[in-house]
């Protein structure tokens, strides 16, 4: 891998010369007249898949632990400490390698791999620029699959910290060298990720024959999602101080396409998208391919959950990723089968006495209740299958793991792996974000059909579960109000898609999280005691630091964010 215009960035923490090419890697000529076009593309591909727990796609340590629907989980605040710091708020700061020499450093590592990506896609470009057409027949669909997965890291690095440099195939080491985090507003970079989805939805094909390849609706999916997350513009401490109606508009738009293209669909049952069988279904817009046997050492397992297993049923390892008493509560229903959205968290779910919405039970495995579906894998002592039930709880995060004797299943030493897809979007995401625009633009009855729709395929879910529960859910008649839309939007989001790693960035956008997590922490505190010193600092903790390294290695030219 070598990049037009990212080596300063690909090599960080590397040491070494800035200018030095890494090692084992070929030269843009090389590449050309090699003929290795296709396999730059698909270098670029590969860091979908090549990730790890310490620097994972699946955003299930930023996007939950952060938002107060699970606990870090394992052998108690030591063990991955990152992760305890970022369920704290106030343990992140910007120098993490300053922690022990065992500290995991996810937010250096996951910087350095986001930007390395964008080298393989840089790199890339910039071959297929010296290429024509006619010595390269997809020449176009390939520039646009690169431009997407481009945006795609862009996005990643722009949700986690806000102010990021930014690069691309036309620009000179030297230009590189001089740029700092913060050369453009934060509406240029969201244009910036916008213009590389849009170059993809103008030139990719509505399908590919291969699955996997982005394609025309993923893109305009990505797209859409840029346009929901730009249109809540925020000021120089994260505070939303204004909605783009215009930018809403175009989300719902973006989102017709999708729908009218017929391509994609909600699955029969909510449970099947958490099944290996059913991977590449209707409802996966956009998903990381995983495998087994496919001539790599270990596979290309979902490497994001390794330590996410639980101690019994046959796994062994590891407990992380325990969903909260809160997350748990707030799928308890009314008499009339909607949300409790005030009470919800004043006393714990009780099996035997308490309504809920049927998407818990394919969410979160606990005591009384079978693991994925399967009688014989009942939960009898929920502290048995924890690692620390007593500083973390014993319930276990499930949409992310298998039943234990998946073909799927690749065991590599105490870690169990499992090939089925990463899901990235899925269609209901795609249909809330068009519900959540439909509500800021007043169009209340429009969004309220969208999370009945949803609302109809969870009560319709129930065919896998085991009866032990008490289901109920009902649909909204009306909404009298924006603000009763908002919550109804807000909480819909929580309840399906829930510790698929999307809910603290949703806080963030808005504008909502201080006094979220304020609540949820009020009442955590006594229910969990390691979080007594937990604190979410607003102006601060919306985003992750600037890395220390990476301002380091750029001269001080990149500036750390408020707060750090």
């Amino acid at each position: 891998m070598i990049v037009a215009g990212t080596v300063l960035l690909a090599v960080a923490g590397c040491g070494g010369d800035l200018e030095q090419s890494p090692q084992g890697t070929l030269t843009e000529e090389q590449i050309t007249g090699g003929g290795n076009l296709e396999g730059l593309v698909t270098a670029t591909y590969s860091y979908l898949g090549n990730d790890h727990y310490t620097a994972p796609n699946f955003l299930w340590p930023t996007g939950n632990l952060r938002a107060g629907d699970a606990h870090k989980g394992g052998n108690g605040p030591g063990d991955i400490f990152a992760y305890h710091a970022l369920s704290m708020y106030t343990s992140i700061i910007a120098d993490m390698e300053s922690y022990p020499p065992d500290f995991v450093d996810l937010n250096n590592k996951k910087w350095v791999r986001n930007y390395t990506a964008i080298s393989r896609a840089n790199t890339a470009l910039k071959a297929l620029g010296n290429a024509s057409e006619a010595q390269f027949a997809k020449k176009i669909i390939r520039e646009a699959e690169l431009r997407f997965l481009r945006a795609f890291f862009y996005f990643d690095l722009k949700i986690h910290h806000k102010h990021i440099p930014y690069v691309d195939e036309t620009m000179s080491s030297e230009q590189i060298k001089a740029l700092t985090n913060f050369d453009l507003t934060d509406q240029q970079l969201w244009d910036k990720i916008a213009a590389d989805f849009q170059f993809a939805a103008d030139n990719l094909p509505v399908t590919q024959s291969e699955i996997g390849r982005a394609n025309q609706l993923s893109a305009k999916a990505y797209l859409a999602k840029t346009k929901l997350y730009q249109a809540y513009e925020q000021n120089d401490v994260h505070q939303v101080v204004n909605i783009d109606l215009e930018k809403l508009q175009t989300v719902v738009d973006l989102v017709d396409d999708i729908e009218d293209a017929s391509v994609y669909g909600l699955q029969d049952d909510f449970g099947q998208n958490f099944l290996h069988r059913f991977e590449n279904s209707e409802e996966s817009v956009f998903a990381i391919q995983r495998s087994r046997n496919d001539g790599s050492p270990d596979g290309r397992g979902s490497w994001p959950t390794a330590l996410n297993a639980p101690l019994q049923g046959g796994f062994g390892c590891c407990g992380f990723h325990v969903p909260t008493e809160n997350f748990v509560n707030a799928f308890k229903t009314d008499a009339q089968g909607l949300p409790q959205f005030d009470s919800f968290n004043s006393a714990n779910y009780v099996l035997a006495q308490d309504a809920v919405d049927p998407r818990l039970d394919h969410t979160v495995a606990m005591q009384g209740k079978p693991f994925k579906y399967d009688s014989e894998l009942m939960i009898e002592n929920g502290n048995a299958w924890a690692r620390a039930p007593a500083v973390y709880g014993n319930f276990i995060s499930m949409k992310e793991l298998e039943h234990p004797d998946c073909e799927c299943r690749i065991q590599n030493g105490p870690f169990p792996v499992f090939s089925m897809n990463t899901v990235l979007i899925r269609f209901a995401d795609v249909l809330l974000w068009k519900a959540e625009a439909l509500i800021e633009l007043n169009r209340l009855d429009e969004a309220l059909q969208i999370i009945n729709r949803l609302r109809s395929r969870a009560m319709n879910s129930t065919a896998m579960l085991n009866n032990a529960s008490i289901y109920n859910v009902g649909l909204y008649t009306e909404f009298t109000s924006q603000e009763q839309a908002r919550r109804a939007l807000r909480m819909e989001r929580r309840l399906e898609l829930g510790l698929e790693g999307h809910r603290f960035f949703d806080l963030v956008r808005w504008g909502v999280a201080k006094q979220t997590l304020d609540t949820y922490l009020e009442v955590e505190r006594s229910r969990k005691p390691y979080l007594q010193e937990a604190l979410f600092t607003a102006g601060r903790d919306e985003y992750l630091p600037i890395p220390q390294q990476q301002i380091n290695l750029s001269g001080g030219l990149y500036k750390q964010l408020p707060g750090y």
